[in-house]
């Protein structure tokens, strides 16, 4: 049969074959679960991306071991140190005066010998200066014997002319008054003739000028020698000189005598030397200052004076301060009052130190310097009594730098600023403030 198909209207639905429906599935009843599950997860995942980071805690920096020095201002007196070499106030180059033969030489005239003033050194043969004086002697006498022969002609012949014309001038020649300054010119002449014979025979005989070492001998007995021969050399022991070499900036700390003056009271200067294998010193003074100041070097010389130096003329000697010894000089200078002596390199670049606060931090402070050596700044202002300078290297400090003050004889890591431990003030237990030549300021 055949069926007649109707057609299904649009938008309505075909119907549906009416069955059993199936039986849901184990994934149905999980389905809550997962969502559960999901939200969960998703929650977790946006509080982790959206949740700050705590904010990092930075430790503060750990303070920094110092050493410091106690500021103690005292008075002292300032030392200039200096070199030079110890040389004779007198050195003689002996010459003859007159030719001869050597005919005697004294044994003391032997090179390092001590002799005293008027000693005999050597003598040149004397006969033929001998014969020459009693020649001269003669040779005055017989001028004297003239001399009154012409005086008693001119007498005589005033007496004559006042006879035969009284009242009238003698003409000069009628009284012979030529002849006789003629003989009387003769005398003198005589005279002089006899002197040079006496003194031509005293040079014969070659003495000690002063007291003295000799230094050399250049001639020997028997030796024939002529006038100007050199016979050798002395100097004198009665005091050495040394000059000493100072800068401008030395000249400030001493008081020196002006340039052209020689004084005995000059400043007091020491001298250091080796002397056999052992370090011998000798005491002077200063006694003038050379008026020029070198060209080549631009540094003046200031002379010491060492009186005795061999103590050959009564002054105790522990060892003679020998000529052409080399010696480190210590010149007392001018004194000071209320300065503070510290270690160089505590002072900082626009002359500062830093100040260790009772607060254990750092305090930059500004000083005026009176002085600088290469050891040690004595700072005349600036620090008060009993503070305590840093001598510790710190690069970049600021104020306010929280610092730790090391134990006194303990040694900081990193040194201190000279490279030894400084723990007390840089000064002399008697006063003197000692500082190195060349000073740099």
């Amino acid at each position: 049969m055949n069926a007649t198909m109707k057609p299904i209207p649009l938008g309505r639905k075909a119907p549906r074959s009416v069955g059993p429906e199936p039986a849901p599935g184990l994934g149905w009843w999980l389905l809550p679960l997962w969502i559960i599950v999901g939200s969960i997860v998703a929650t977790v995942v946006l509080v982790v991306a959206f949740k700050k980071p705590p904010a990092e805690k930075t430790a503060p920096p750990a303070a920094r071991l110092v050493e410091t020095v106690t500021a103690e201002p005292a008075a002292l007196r300032y030392t200039v140190d200096a070199f030079g070499t110890a040389q004779p106030h007198i050195e003689t180059t002996l010459t003859a005066e007159v030719a001869g033969r050597v005919v005697q030489v004294a044994e003391a005239f032997a090179s390092g010998a001590f002799v005293r003033r008027g000693d005999l050194l050597l003598e040149i043969d004397p006969g033929d200066y001998r014969a020459a004086l009693i020649s001269a002697e003669a040779n005055l006498a017989s001028r004297r014997a003239q001399l009154a022969d012409a005086e008693a002609r001119t007498e005589q012949a005033r007496k004559d002319w006042e006879q035969l014309n009284p009242g009238r001038e003698p003409n000069p020649l009628v009284l012979r008054l030529p002849q006789l300054e003629e003989a009387r010119a003769a005398v003198r002449s005589a005279e002089a003739e006899l002197l040079n014979a006496q003194r031509d025979l005293e040079r014969t005989r070659i003495t000690a000028p002063y007291d003295a070492i000799v230094d050399s001998r250049e001639v020997n007995l028997g030796q024939y020698i002529g006038v100007n021969t050199t016979l050798g050399g002395i100097f004198s022991v009665d005091r050495a000189e040394v000059r000493l070499a100072l800068t401008d900036d030395d000249l400030r700390y001493l008081e020196l005598p002006p340039p052209g003056r020689i004084v005995s009271d000059g400043p007091e200067v020491v001298l250091h030397a080796g002397s056999g294998g052992r370090s011998r010193q000798w005491e002077g003074r200063i006694v003038r200052l050379e008026g020029v100041i070198d060209s080549a070097t631009r540094v003046t010389y200031a002379v010491a004076e060492v009186a005795d130096p061999y103590g050959l003329l009564g002054a105790e000697r522990e060892a003679p301060l020998k000529a052409g010894t080399f010696v480190e000089a210590t010149i007392l200078g001018r004194r000071a009052a209320g300065v503070t002596a510290v270690p160089r390199a505590a002072v900082r670049s626009g002359d500062t130190v830093l100040i260790a606060t009772p607060e254990q931090t750092i305090d930059i402070r500004r000083v005026e310097i009176d002085r600088l050596t290469t050891e040690t700044a004595y700072i005349a202002s600036g620090i008060a009594a009993g503070e305590q300078v840093i001598t510790t290297a710190i690069t970049a400090p600021v104020p306010g730098m929280a610092i730790r003050l090391a134990d006194p004889g303990k040694a900081v890591p990193g040194g201190s600023a000279d490279g030894e431990a400084a723990t007390g003030v840089m000064a002399g237990g008697d006063g003197t403030a000692t500082g190195h030549h060349p000073e740099r300021a």
